[in-house]
């Protein structure tokens, strides 16, 4: 790596040992590996971790209470690996093709993120107030516009630092789980702006100290995501606020792309919110995303068209995400607009800069302007790592995320490996034993996953029994 030349198939470090680089795109080959007599223990706990599906897959339900404000605050800003080993990711680049795709290439560990693909779904919550006040909405025009407004606002949070880096690969079977605590005073019920409902003084805090508010002063939102497929890559995940009768369920597959100097990420799937006091359902689709510049300072762009439709109510909104142009634009620019179907009538246009501010211009003729930099955050709670599962996003990759931080790159690199290692194993005995995959939480339902115990059913089934009480 410091010599900056390679010999002609060679294999970088990062890679697996003893493979090529052209199998190495097969991911899923019968390889020989070293017994690993050498490697630390935590890499040998690693490996010894039973075959997920001799583990209980019991769906779990985890209690809340249970769950601590999360203290992990892992900002992405380090600059300098990216700077030290551009000859690793030029030598990466020179074997690549235009348009390959790039779901079964391993990455360079030092362009990891230090946490899961799962739990970086669980950002898009990050505004539960936002999300909460969707319901409260006294119309389903308001409704649609207050869910529109919670969308925009959910992207921001997901970046953790200027330069763009890449989460863990979910494991399959790996399952993440957290909740938020919204104080309900803090919940927009009027039909004003959900965003006035602070003060420019509360919108910079970036956490609430609720710990001491009794049940019924907060709402609680729940999220469980959980990794249903390998191939392809299927990340299910659901999030419930019972209080006020309403859920999300997603599903989400990656598909990676080079494109040259950048690396394009389609976000296919579909997601479902209901509101269940209402009776309506909104289905929506997620944008692609984008790393560009990625020799010398990686940033993120989002791209493409998303819609958001109530067949119900008969209210849509299509929502574009503009890369930038060539020469000159802006960046991260996004322009959309609500509208009512029967009569074609735009009832709401919004413009602004996804991670910036935002304009919301309303029918009736109001302007309202939204400053994400300024929204608060709420912090999400976790279980501590000793009262996890094994196959709890933090407790799985606990050891490379541990390396990262210390700046030991082999290190996490071995880590990973092992754990990418075992995956394989256990999906090659899966083939030759014809044993289907198991899932803990989500079920496939023609071409989409959804949640066990969604909140319409329990909802459903609690009033039958009632009406049969009666």
């Amino acid at each position: 790596q410091r010599k900056l030349s390679f010999a002609s198939g060679t294999t970088i470090s990062w890679l697996e040992p003893k493979i090529s680089l052209a199998n190495h795109f097969k991911n899923g080959a019968a390889q020989n590996f070293p017994a690993g007599i050498n490697k630390p223990a935590s890499v040998r706990e690693e490996q010894s971790i039973a075959e997920p599906c001799q583990l209980t897959r019991e769906p779990e339900e985890i209690n809340p209470d249970e769950e601590l404000e999360d203290i992990c605050d892992d900002k992405e800003d380090d600059l300098g690996a990216v700077e030290e080993q551009r000859s690793v990711i030029l030598h990466l680049l020179s074997q690549l093709k235009l348009g390959m795709d790039l779901t079964r290439v391993v990455l360079p560990t030092f362009i990891l993120e230090k946490r899961s693909l799962l739990e970086m779904y669980a950002d898009f919550m990050s505004h539960p107030d936002l999300f909460i006040a969707i319901t409260n909405g006294t119309t389903p025009e308001e409704r649609m516009i207050r869910f529109v407004e919670y969308y925009l606002t959910s992207f921001h949070e997901g970046r953790k630092g200027a330069i763009a880096k890449k989460p863990y690969n979910p494991i399959i079977g790996e399952t993440f789980h957290c909740s938020w605590r919204m104080p309900k005073s803090d919940v927009a019920t009027d039909a004003g702006s959900n965003f006035s409902a602070h003060s420019p003084s509360e919108q910079v805090t970036l956490s609430k100290d609720v710990e001491g508010q009794t049940e019924l002063d907060y709402y609680t939102v729940k999220f469980v995501a959980e990794q249903v497929s390998h191939h392809p890559p299927v990340s299910g995940f659901y999030a419930e606020c019972i209080e006020r009768k309403m859920c999300v369920n997603a599903h989400v597959w990656t598909k990676s792309k080079f494109l040259g100097m950048s690396i394009g990420v389609t976000m296919i799937g579909e997601g479902l919110l209901s509101l269940l006091e209402h009776g309506e359902e909104y289905t929506f689709s997620l944008p692609c995303a984008y790393a560009r510049s990625i020799l010398t300072v990686p940033w993120v762009e989002l791209g493409g068209k998303v819609n958001i439709n109530c067949v119900k109510t008969g209210y849509s909104a299509s929502i574009n995400f503009h890369t930038k142009p060539f020469y000159g634009g802006k960046l991260h620019r996004v322009t959309g607009e609500v509208k009512q179907n029967m009569t074609n009538t735009v009832v709401c246009r919004v413009q602004g800069e996804w991670n910036s501010v935002l304009e919301f211009t309303y029918s009736n003729g109001e302007t309202k302007y939204v400053d994400l930099t300024k929204l608060s955050v709420t912090r999400k709670r976790v279980r501590p790592l000793e009262k996890q599962g094994p196959f709890e996003s933090r407790r799985l990759w606990q050891h490379v995320t541990e390396s990262l931080r210390d700046g030991d790159i082999d290190k996490a690199t071995e880590h990973k490996r092992a754990l990418e290692e075992q995956q394989r194993n256990e999906e090659r005995l899966r083939a030759e034993t014809e044993t289907p995959w198991c899932t803990k939480y989500f079920l496939k339902e023609g071409d989409g996953w959804v949640y066990h115990k969604p909140l319409w059913k329990t909802v459903s089934a609690a009033q039958t029994q009632q009406a049969d009480a009666n």
